[in-house]
């Protein structure tokens, strides 16, 4: 059985920020371990910082985040790139 491929997202709580997670929702597979991450909590904006998130909505995946997330906004393409919804 393959590993959990763990998925974060980066919320703010706006309307682009729910948009992203129902797309991440949506296309999360039986390996995937989502886990929404409200900014408005200190130890959230720290492990923020440390991945390099610089605009939100953003998704890391395996402590690694995705190349949609460097200013060009979530697309489907870009997280399925970033192993989201594959097993």
């Amino acid at each position: 059985m393959p590993q959990k491929r763990k998925i974060e997202v980066f919320s703010a709580g706006c309307g682009l920020c729910e948009e992203t997670i129902e797309l991440v929702n949506q296309m999360a597979c039986s390996n995937c371990e989502v886990s929404i991450l409200d900014m408005k909590e200190v130890k959230v904006i720290a492990r923020a910082k440390d991945l390099g998130v610089r605009t939100l909505p953003a998704v890391a995946v395996d402590g690694v985040l995705a190349s949609c997330c460097a200013g060009r906004g979530v697309t489907e393409d870009a997280l399925r790139t970033a192993g989201i919804g594959q097993p």
